[in-house]
């Protein structure tokens, strides 16, 4: 039992300013008043018995035993959004047949929840999913052979689908990391070492060329790599250097302590994900669902990312449909 005077509304204040370290702000974010986001904290203090904020600090910062109960009540008020964005999608019982595409950049962490989600939703429903490249699922979705996909998209306008915007997925430069550590200067590893490039047909690679061509900049490449993870290896070796996203990245964890994410040495530019919705589905069903995946990507990928990459704050993030 919760211990009285710990309440939902203000571990959602404590997160709030935690996050941004002014009353204000934290009463915009949650939609309170200045004064209603000071009396939450203080129940909350209260309530646990100790300071959770230095309230002679501005910013405020979180005293020894805030900065403690801030990982404890993200996680609460983390797992308390995928359980709600879950229910969002749990009335599909009127469906007789569904067919979804995910790229696999969420196989780690989004696809496997999702998918049971829907499975379990789907009680009278012929049910297929797939995996697959980004271009592979536009295709089936302009032959009809799927009704849904979650797939990174060329930014050209879609005429054969309804998109629902879900992330924007902004470029970045991977390097091994015992040649550029974080914050090194990767221009010299960039003249050092050759250009690791995705194979050329996909699109996040036509994409970075396309970016390239724009600025008018060329690297030597000597290395052309269709699977993703094997690339992650070539530069975790020392082999060379690559341009990929923070999807890409997370996904390659496996080599996190051999490769090193930078910010992007030239203009930054980004994809975007998108769920794209055949004809053949109602509205409310792909907006559901988009919702539903935009808080599980929020919550198991762009928030642990951001905690580790600091420099993606504000382009790795959320769209909002």
């Amino acid at each position: 039992m919760l211990t009285k005077g710990v309440t939902l509304r203000g571990l959602e204040v404590f997160d709030a300013l935690a996050g941004s370290g002014s009353v204000a702000q934290a009463a915009e974010l949650t939609g309170l008043s200045q004064p209603a986001v000071s009396q939450q904290i203080r129940n909350l203090e209260a309530a646990l018995g100790t300071a959770l904020v230095d309230h002679g600090k501005r910013p405020m910062q979180l005293t020894p035993a805030g900065r403690s109960f801030l990982g404890r009540t993200q996680a609460v008020l983390s797992e308390l959004r995928l359980a709600q964005s879950e229910l969002t999608v749990m009335d599909l019982s009127h469906i007789s047949t569904m067919s979804i595409g995910i790229i696999d950049d969420f196989d780690n962490e989004l696809t496997p929840r999702l998918v049971s989600t829907l499975a379990e939703s789907l009680s009278k429903c012929r049910f297929k999913m797939i995996t697959a490249s980004s271009n592979a699922i536009a295709e089936m979705m302009r032959d009809r052979r799927l009704h849904l996909g979650i797939t990174a998209t060329s930014g050209e306008a879609i005429d054969y689908a309804t998109e629902y915007p879900l992330a924007r997925d902004p470029f970045v430069l991977v390097a091994p990391s015992k040649i550029a550590p974080q914050g090194a200067d990767v221009n010299e590893v960039m003249q050092r070492l050759p250009f690791v490039r995705y194979e050329r047909e996909q699109l996040i690679s036509r994409q970075i060329d396309a970016h390239l061509a724009r600025l008018k900049l060329t690297f030597p490449e000597r290395f052309e790599i269709g699977s993703h993870l094997a690339l992650m290896a070539c530069v975790s070796r020392g082999i060379g250097w690559t341009i990929t996203t923070p999807l890409g990245f997370m996904r390659a964890v496996r080599f996190h302590d051999q490769i090193t994410a930078h910010p992007l040495p030239f203009a930054h530019f980004s994809r975007q994900i998108s769920l794209l919705a055949s004809p053949d589905f109602a509205e409310n069903v792909p907006s559901d669902l988009a919702a539903s995946f935009r808080t599980m990507l929020q919550d198991k990928i762009i928030t642990p990312t951001l905690r580790s990459q600091p420099f993606l704050e504000g382009e790795f993030k959320v769209l909002k449909g």
